[in-house]
C-alpha cells in the first residue's frame, strides 16, 4: 500500500451566509517496503575476474543499494534499515560465503562488502544454496535475493535448479550481470530471475554503470508509493472557490469556480512524504442549513492505490425567513382548441382608485429557539410639513424556531395598499408618478415569555 493516509478538512464547523472558510486536502505515502517488511540477499561475485574497476563499481553500486533500503524504511539514512526489513550478504568465487546474517546495522553490511577481494572460480549453485538458508520460512518478510555475476559458472553443480528451488519457495530472483570480463551465459541469468525477465533481469558491458544499475534495482524493490498522481476536486454548487495557495508538492489549477485539479510526478518514493492542498471557498446562493462541502473527489495514480476522502459537511446560517402573507392562489385557466376568446368571471375585485403597494421585510435580532413573537408593523405618511397619517397596522405571529442557539428571523412580504386617492405627500393627483413619504416603525415582543407573576 503507496498512500497510507489521506484526509479532507474544513477549518470551520458553521458560518453565515456568504462567508467563506478554508479547505485543507492532504495524503501521505510511503515506498511499500515500509508497509510490506523484506528481507534481501545480496548475492556478490568476487571471483578473479573482478579484480579491479569491477569490484570497487561493484561495491559503491551495493552500498548505494543499502543506503537506499535504509532510507526508503525508515525516512532517513540513520544506519538501520527500518519497518522490519532486513539485508543479508553472501558473497562467492569458488566456493560461497555467508558474510553476514539477515541484520540491519548499515555500517556492518558496508564493512562486509568492503572487505570483499577477488579471486578464484565461478560457484552460482553454491551461491544461491547459501542464501536460501538465510531465510527463515517462518517469517512473513517478503522474500528477495538480488544475484550479481560478471562470468559464467565454473565451479559447483548447475545452478538453475537451485534458483528454481528458491522461486518455489516464493523468493523473488533479481540478476544483474556484467558482461565485459569473459562474457556471461545470458541464457542462464534469464533462466535464474523471475519472469518476466523485463522487470528482474538487467545486464550490461561496462562495470561503470554497475551504480546505477543497484540504484535502480533498491528503487524497484522498495516499490513507489505513488507516481502520476492525480486528484481532482469538485465542490458543492453552495459555494465558490475564491483563492488557491501552491501545494506543498507538485501543482494545481483551477478548472472553474467549484473545481480544482491537482497533479504529483511523484510522492513516497524513496522516503514517507506528505502533499497537502489548501483553497478557500465563499458560501453563495440560497442554500441553508447542514450542506456537504465537496459534491465529488477522486483520486488516481500509476500504481492504482486506491484512495478515499471524508466528505466534510459544514453549517450554513442564513436566518430563519418568515412569509406572513402569502401570494393570492391563482386560478387555473384553459383556452380549448381553436377558440380565440375566453370569458371568465373573476367574481367581485373592485378597484376605488390606482394605488401602490408597499412591501416591508424587516430581521428580528437573537431571537431564541422555542419561543414565538408578536409582531407589528405600522406604516404612516408624511406630509410636507412633517405631519404624519395613518396607512396601516398589521399584526402576526412569528413561529418558533428550533435551532440550538439564538439567531435572527427574517420576515420577508409585509404588505400594505396605498390608494392614490388619499396621498397626502404631493399636491399632484391622479397620478402615481410623483414620491410618497412613507415611514414604517415595528414593535415585537416574545408571546411565551416564561414570566410567571404570583399576585397575592
Amino acid at each position: 500500500m503507496g498512500i497510507v493516509k489521506s484526509n479532507k478538512s474544513i477549518d470551520k464547523t458553521s458560518i453565515d451566509c456568504g462567508d467563506s472558510f478554508n479547505i485543507k486536502i492532504s495524503f501521505s505515502a510511503v515506498p511499500d517496503i515500509v508497509s510490506s517488511p523484506t528481507d534481501i540477499v545480496l548475492i556478490l561475485d568476487r571471483s578473479g575476474s573482478m579484480a579491479g574497476s569491477p569490484l570497487a563499481n561493484m561495491k559503491s553500486g551495493t552500498k548505494k543499494f543499502i543506503d537506499i533500503i535504509d532510507e526508503a524504511t525508515d525516512s532517513a539514512k540513520d544506519g538501520q534499515i527500518g519497518s522490519g526489513s532486513r539485508i543479508g550478504i553472501v558473497s562467492f568465487s569458488t566456493t560461497a560465503v555467508q558474510n553476514t546474517q539477515l541484520i540491519t546495522d548499515v555500517d556492518d553490511l558496508k564493512a562486509k562488502v568492503d572487505a570483499l577481494v577477488s579471486g578464484g572460480s565461478t560457484n552460482h549453485a553454491d551461491a544461491f544454496e547459501k542464501a536460501i538458508q538465510l531465510f527463515d520460512p517462518a517469517s512473513s518478510n517478503a522474500k528477495v535475493m538480488v544475484m550479481f555475476t560478471d562470468g559464467v559458472t565454473t565451479a559447483g553443480a548447475p545452478p538453475s535448479p537451485v534458483a528454481e528451488a528458491a522461486k518455489a519457495q516464493g523468493i523473488i530472483i533479481y540478476v544483474i550481470g556484467l558482461s565485459g570480463n569473459g562474457g556471461i551465459d545470458e541464457q542462464a541469468l534469464s533462466e535464474w530471475a523471475s519472469d518476466p525477465d523485463s522487470a528482474y533481469l538487467a545486464i550490461t558491458p561496462d562495470d561503470a554503470a554497475l551504480e546505477d544499475l543497484f540504484e535502480d534495482l533498491a528503487k524497484n524493490i522498495t516499490k513507489p508509493g505513488a507516481t502520476g498522481i492525480v486528484v481532482n476536486e469538485k465542490i458543492s454548487p453552495c459555494f465558490q472557490i475564491i483563492s488557491l495557495s501552491s501545494p506543498t508538492k507538485g501543482t494545481a489549477s483551477l478548472i472553474n469556480s467549484t473545481t480544482v485539479k491537482w497533479n504529483i510526478d511523484e510522492l513516497g518514493v524513496t522516503q514517507s512524504e506528505g502533499a497537502v492542498l489548501e483553497f478557500e471557498v465563499r458560501h453563495i446562493g440560497s442554500c441553508t442549513g447542514t450542506l456537504f462541502v465537496n459534491e465529488d473527489i477522486s483520486y488516481s495514480d500509476n500504481e492504482g492505490n486506491n484512495v478515499t476522502f471524508p466528505s466534510p459537511q459544514i453549517y450554513v446560517d442564513c436566518g430563519v425567513i418568515v412569509h406572513p402573507e402569502e401570494c393570492p392562489t391563482p386560478i387555473d385557466l384553459q383556452v380549448s382548441g381553436c377558440n380565440d376568446v375566453i370569458e371568465f368571471d373573476a367574481g367581485d375585485i373592485e378597484m376605488q382608485s390606482l394605488g401602490r403597494i408597499v412591501r416591508l421585510n424587516v430581521t428580528l435580532k437573537n431571537i431564541c429557539p422555542n419561543r414565538r413573537v408578536a409582531l407589528a408593523a405600522m406604516l404612516t405618511e408624511v406630509d410636507s410639513n412633517g405631519i404624519e397619517y395613518k396607512r396601516g397596522m398589521k399584526m402576526m405571529t412569528i413561529p418558533a424556531h428550533g435551532s440550538r442557539m439564538c439567531r435572527n428571523v427574517t420576515v420577508h412580504g409585509i404588505n400594505f395598499v396605498l390608494p392614490e386617492d388619499i396621498s397626502v405627500s404631493s399636491d399632484e393627483s391622479g397620478s402615481i408618478c410623483h414620491e410618497r413619504n412613507l415611514k414604517a416603525r415595528f414593535i415585537m415582543n416574545y408571546i411565551d415569555s416564561g414570566f410567571d407573576c404570583d399576585i397575592q
